[in-house]
């Protein structure tokens, strides 16, 4: 089994988000999330882990992450996401790409000849 770390990525009071490595590569992240009796998770890996390799990270973060927050939870579910990360999309580069749309259309101009 890989040695796993968990990078947390932010914390609210009620869940928390890691990004999940195994040396330096990075295989996944987790949502966790509590409420007063379960925790439950969004897990998502790539498509290379098989599934007891999911089994045994689910295991890892029940053991590391929920157990040590909230050792006396009645269930912990859960989802599980195979694929590959697509993007990540954020304001800054949402804003980013309306500033170079806005420079293509002043380069463009109004469509009129100026002679």
């Amino acid at each position: 089994m890989p040695d796993y770390i968990f990078e947390r990525e932010c914390r609210t009071p009620h869940s928390e988000c890691y990004i999940i490595a195994a040396g330096e590569e990075e295989v996944g992240r987790v949502d966790v999330h509590y409420t007063p009796s379960m925790a439950y998770a969004t897990l998502c890996v790539g498509e290379d882990l098989t599934e007891d390799d999911i089994r045994e990270l689910v295991e890892e973060i029940d053991e590391r992450l929920v157990l040590t927050t909230d050792p006396f939870r009645e269930d912990f579910v859960v989802t599980v996401w195979a694929g590959r990360e697509a993007a990540v999309f954020s304001d800054e580069d949402m804003e980013e790409e309306e500033e170079d749309d806005e420079e293509d259309e002043e380069e463009e101009g109004n469509g009129h000849r100026t002679d």
